[in-house]
Parts: structure tokens; C-alpha cells; sequence
């Protein structure tokens, strides 16, 4: 068995690297995590006034509680909603949390609500523009809850997409806390994702009708609970796991069972224990540091996870002084296998991941292999081996027990030693067109190298209507442009798959160039995405025109327009002609942060301090 004293050289690098770079911005960070932990919840020193209008609402017996400031005190906060599958199952959660506090001797107020977006929702539309600006602004929403300093702990409760990376970027400021995170677990298996994807690209050809991609599409999503493709939301519960935040197990424990509930319980009752009041405090900032950093993109590029991580955790890296970047992220894939087939990857859904031994499995054979950190601290306590573990139910009575050693489906889950990819799928592209990542483990070796005529667009709108003319029928590489963080909010373009994906069936070669994302649903398409500079900040994408022949290689990372030196040097960006929409949907609200957020590989935020 290996310990955390054989880790795997060249991992051990990287951290290092990580480290070193972050040194002087780290400290910052702690210390004024020390500052704040040495103030303390600051109820005790409220005045009357103030602490009468914090508990004003609460129960009696909650009430002496809070006046004695002797016992923890929680703060809950909430995405709930109950439009979007994945957090309506959240609405239950604060009283099963306040039944649990108080089994121990303590209490939990819900300190407030952050918003939650479903790209599955807003895809395609303008309020797609807002998407990734929500995560900014769920942080800040995490802070203002957190903020009356009148807690000793927090539980997080949240699932997808922008809404976790949100809530942990905004609970690392407080971080002299203790935080769980606490999901709602995923829908029942629906329709398969293949033949979903099936029907959707039969949509763009032509050949099913609305009716007919509507019952598909409901087929699909048809529940309570997350979607179970391997998207960012269901990412987002893998690195919650393998950062040792969550209580173990809990990831992708289905919605509405009694071992969810139970789970639910056991972090209300396991937060209230490791608050600075106890005798095992374990404060946020103690568990993310940069071991546990470099395990979390192990753990995505392990599983082949969502592209929107190369920007989110960039970003919560950095809110806990910790710098990384996308040559980090491309290093560490070259040497961490692939060990999980999950669609877009696969055919298996989340369900049949959990099923073949999930999250514990992962954890367990990326340990065993030294390609983890195991020395790191937990909310389970020391050491990363606690998240093997798996929750079981004996007696109605929640118990961990040591999780499988082997897969159950060698299709959907197969060891380090003998994976499904020696390598991640996540790299770096560089070249005369700027610095992009791309996915590559939904692509096919065949596929990995594109050489093709451009063609220019600066919307998905314009892409969709030149499809529809056949003016796309021949080999072409789509340069989409304009869609960054300054532009329009850098909105996932996951319109475009399907057709992409018709065209690659149709026999011709082709590909993405933008510096708009595609999401964890990236499929089959090479798609060299988060393209930095951006177009419209004078990025190399704004000089390419309409015939210019580009090389898309994977096995090089080159991004390059083969255009002489000389006229590549002389060449002129291009204004975005399109007209901005800059108004309706709350559009008009955001205009700040547009001219606010930095680059993509800086974590396309408007926290620029961090």
C-alpha cells in the first residue's frame, strides 16, 4: 500500500512548483484568516440590540443557547430553489440541519440564500451571459451571510455548475471556520445520455420533430435531484470529495433516500463538533491548502470532469492565495490516468459510476498510486485515505465502512494500473493564436488532429444559420468569437455540439476555436476553448479570417494559424461588429462586472485582489 511519504515524484513537482509560486500570497491569506480567528464569532460582544434582532425569530430553547454563546452555532447557507431539479431537494434540508444541531447541544440558523442558474435552462439564450458572472456574485451573496459573525461552523448547500465554486470561493474569506458542503444527490437514471444526444442531433438534421426532442429531453430530466451526466454540477461533487469538504460518500448518494437524510444529519452533527469551541477544530483554511488543490484537479482530470474547472478553480485557488494555472492543469493530466468512462465520456450515467464503486474507489486507487496527497486534513480528520470510506445503513444508524477495493463494472471504472486513458485528457494548445485548453478524452485518436479552412463567427446564431444554408458542408474548423468574459460574460456555447457532431458523422473534419466554453457536456468535437487573450481584448482570434487554414493538434498542443510571419504581424484585429445586448433579463445590471473580470486562465473573476 502506498503512503503519503510515496507519492508519485513528478506529482510532488507540481505541488511544489504550486507552492513555491504562491508563497508570499498564501501567507497573506493566512494571516488574515489568523486575524479573523482570533477575533472570533463576534455574538458574545454584540450588544443587546444587535444579538436580540439575531435571535428574534429563533425558539425558545434555541434562544437560551444563542444568549449563552456557549454552544456552536451554524450557519446555513442555502441555493435553494424549487424550479431546478438538482436544489429542490435542498428546501427540506434546514430543518433536518436544526433537528441534528440540537441533538448535539447546538444550533443553526439558515444566514442566507445565494442565487442558482441551470445552464440547462439558460443555454443558448441571453441569459446565458449571465451565467458565469452568477458565480462572482453567489460568492459575495456566501459572504453577506456569513458576515453578522455570529457563527462558529457553516454548511454550504449547493450542487451545480457556477453555485458550489460560488459558495466555496465565498466561505474561503471566512475561513477560519469550519465548512461542509452539503449536496442533494442525483435524479434516478433516465433516458440513456447517448440516446438523448442521439435524438438532439436528429433534431439538428432534420429528422425528429420538437414533439419528439421534448420527450426525449424529458425523458432525461425527469426528477428531483442533479442531472447524471458528467457535467460540472456532478464534477463539482467528485472534487468536494477528493478535498475531503464533504462527509465521505456523500457526492452521489441518490435524492430522497434515508441514507441521503442521514448524510444531511451527520454533517450538521460533524460541523458542530470541529467548531474552535471543541476539541477537534478543523477550520476551511487549514483543509484547502495546496496539497489539497492539486488533488482536486487530479480527481477532475482523473474522471474526465468538466472544462468549466480550468476557470473555477482557478479562481478558488486563488481566493485562498494559492496560484495556479492551465500549464498546471496540462502537466498533471500528462501523468494522471483516466480512470472512469461517464458521459460525455462514456454511455454510463453518475448512478452507474456511484454503483461501481465512485467517489471511494477513485480516492482509492489515485491513492494507492501515489497520485494523490493523502498527508492533507479533512473534514472527516487527517488524511485524505478517510474518503475511501463509503456510508452504509445498519439499523437505520449511518456507519462508514471501508469502500470496494475493485470495481463492480471495469466499463465505467477501472484502476490506475490498467485505466481506461494513461492520461488525464485535459492540455494546454498554444501557438499564434493565444492559449486555450481542450478536452480530449470523449475524442476519438482520430479526430486529435484537425487541419482545416476557417470559418468565422462571432455567435452561435450565426454558426446555426450558416449550418442550416449547408454552407458547412466540407472540412472546417469554426472559430467563434467574442463569446470571453469582457465580451458578453463568456456564455457556454453547448448549442453548437450537435452540430458540430453532424458534420464529424457526415465523414468531414472539423473543430472549435473559441474563447466562449463548452462545459462539462464537451463531447466528441476537438473544441479548443477559454481561447486567452480574448477577441475582443485585441486577442490574436480578433486577426483570423474567414479561409485561413488552422491546426488544431492535440498531440503537439498547437493552436496556430498557418499564416506567413510577416502578414500574420501586420494583420489588424477586427472590431466585434455584432451588437452587444446589453439590457433585458438584468443584463444592464452587469456592465460593471464585464469591465471588471480578468482573463480566463485567471479565473475569469471580478475578485482581481485574489
Amino acid at each position: 500500500m502506498v503512503g503519503p511519504l510515496m507519492i508519485d515524484p513528478r506529482l510532488d513537482a507540481i505541488t511544489r512548483r504550486i507552492a513555491e509560486r504562491s508563497a508570499s500570497s498564501r501567507q497573506a491569506y493566512l494571516s488574515r484568516i489568523d486575524e479573523m480567528r482570533r477575533e472570533g464569532p463576534q455574538r458574545g460582544n454584540l450588544s443587546c440590540s444587535n444579538l436580540a434582532h439575531a435571535f428574534a425569530a429563533s425558539e425558545p430553547e434555541d434562544k437560551q443557547s444563542l444568549k449563552l454563546t456557549e454552544a456552536a452555532n451554524i450557519g446555513i447557507v442555502t441555493s435553494y430553489n424549487d424550479m431546478l431539479s438538482a436544489h429542490q431537494p435542498l428546501g427540506a434540508y434546514p430543518d433536518i440541519i436544526k433537528r441534528a444541531a440540537n441533538s448535539v447541544g447546538c444550533t443553526a440558523q439558515v444566514a442566507g440564500g445565494v442565487p442558482a442558474m441551470c445552464d440547462g435552462v439558460i443555454q443558448g439564450t441571453p441569459a446565458g451571459e449571465l451565467s458565469l458572472f452568477s458565480r462572482d456574485i453567489i460568492a459575495a451573496a456566501t459572504a453577506i451571510s456569513l458576515s453578522h459573525n455570529m457563527f462558529d461552523g457553516a454548511l454550504c448547500l449547493g450542487v451545480c455548475d457556477k453555485i458550489l465554486p460560488g459558495l466555496l470561493i465565498g466561505a474561503l474569506s471566512f475561513g477560519h471556520l469550519p465548512v461542509i458542503f452539503v449536496p442533494g444527490g442525483p435524479m434516478t437514471s433516465g433516458l440513456s445520455n447517448p440516446e438523448k444526444a442521439k435524438v438532439r442531433q436528429l433534431f439538428t438534421e432534420g429528422k425528429a420533430s420538437r414533439e419528439e426532442l421534448l420527450e426525449a429531453e424529458s425523458a432525461a430530466y425527469h426528477g428531483k435531484g442533479t442531472c447524471t451526466f458528467y457535467g460540472t454540477a456532478n464534477s463539482n461533487q467528485m472534487l468536494m470529495e477528493v478535498m475531503g469538504l464533504h462527509i465521505p460518500g456523500a457526492a452521489f448518494e441518490p435524492t430522497g433516500t434515508v441514507l441521503r437524510e442521514r448524510l444531511t444529519e451527520a454533517a450538521a452533527q460533524r460541523v458542530c463538533k470541529i467548531t474552535a469551541l471543541g476539541r477537534e477544530y478543523i477550520p476551511l483554511a487549514e483543509i484547502v491548502d495546496e496539497k489539497s488543490i492539486v488533488n482536486a484537479m487530479v480527481g477532475l482530470l482523473a474522471t474526465g470532469g468538466s472544462t468549466n474547472h480550468s476557470i473555477h478553480w482557478v479562481t478558488i485557488a486563488r481566493a485562498a492565495g494559492i496560484i495556479i494555472d492551465w500549464q498546471d492543469f496540462s502537466e498533471l493530466s500528462a501523468i494522471t490516468p483516466l480512470v472512469s468512462h461517464i458521459y460525455p465520456n462514456g454511455s454510463a450515467d453518475v448512478n452507474h459510476f456511484h454503483a461501481a464503486g465512485g467517489s471511494a474507489y477513485v480516492i482509492r486507487t489515485l491513492l494507492d498510486s501515489g497520485l494523490l496527497h493523502e498527508d492533507v486534513n479533512t473534514n472527516w480528520g487527517p488524511g485524505l485515505r478517510n474518503y475511501t470510506l463509503e456510508p452504509r445503513l445498519q439499523d437505520g444508524i449511518l456507519h462508514h465502512v471501508e469502500g470496494a477495493a475493485e470495481s463492480a463494472d471495469l466499463e465505467v471504472l477501472r484502476p490506475a494500473t490498467d485505466p481506461f486513458d494513461r492520461e488525464g485528457g485535459l492540455r494546454l494548445l498554444e501557438g499564434n493564436l493565444g492559449r486555450s485548453v481542450i478536452k480530449v478524452s470523449a475524442v476519438a485518436p482520430e479526430h486529435r488532429t484537425v487541419e482545416a479552412p476557417a470559418r468565422v463567427f462571432a455567435s452561435q446564431q450565426a454558426f446555426q444559420a450558416a449550418f442550416e444554408a449547408g454552407e458547412l458542408n466540407r472540412d472546417v474548423i469554426a472559430v467563434v468569437r467574442f463569446q470571453g468574459p469582457h465580451a458578453n460574460g463568456m456564455p457556454e456555447l453547448h448549442k453548437l455540439t450537435p452540430y458540430l457532431g453532424s458534420l464529424q458523422d457526415r465523414g468531414y473534419r472539423v473543430a472549435l476555436v473559441t474563447d466562449g466554453r463548452m462545459s462539462g457536456a464537451s463531447g466528441k468535437i476537438p473544441a479548443a476553448i477559454h481561447v486567452s487573450p480574448e477577441a475582443l481584448a485585441g486577442g490574436p482570434l480578433a486577426r483570423v479570417r474567414d479561409g485561413d487554414v488552422i491546426r488544431l493538434d492535440c498531440e503537439s498542443s498547437e493552436l496556430q494559424a498557418l499564416v506567413p510571419a510577416d502578414e500574420w504581424r501586420e494583420r489588424k484585429p477586427v472590431r466585434n461588429d455584432a451588437e452587444a445586448r446589453t439590457y433585458g433579463l438584468g443584463l444592464e445590471l452587469f456592465g460593471f462586472m464585464r469591465n471588471a473580470i480578468n482573463e480566463a486562465e485567471a479565473g475569469a473573476t471580478v475578485f482581481n485582489g485574489n
